[in-house]
């Protein structure tokens, strides 16, 4: 099971997948060029929507067509710090449907 998290630190926000920076995804879209945010709605969310997905099911084309569902039910939700498994976006993926 992997483990996601996301925390802040002089350099920012900044996101790792099993203590390993988590890419950004911007090979597949840019939401925002400064990188990923989270606790709102909006392009910094949808950056790490997108590239929390990618990583977690492995295909680009759903990924994309799940970001907008789960930047808003999940990402827009997290704290400051947080940790998310890979069960925690199974589930979450399974309640958008």
């Amino acid at each position: 099971m992997k483990e996601y998290e996301g925390g802040r630190g002089l350099a920012g926000a900044q996101v790792t997948v099993d203590g390993a920076p988590l890419d950004p995804r911007f090979d597949v879209k840019v939401f925002s060029k400064t990188g990923y945010e989270w606790t709102y709605e909006g392009d910094g969310p949808r950056q790490l929507a997108l590239a929390l997905l990618c990583d977690h099911l492995g295909d680009t084309a759903k990924a994309l067509a799940l970001t907008e569902g789960f930047m808003r039910d999940v990402v827009a939700d997290l704290d400051n710090a947080w940790l998310l498994t890979s069960d925690d976006i199974a589930k979450a993926l399974t309640r958008l449907g």
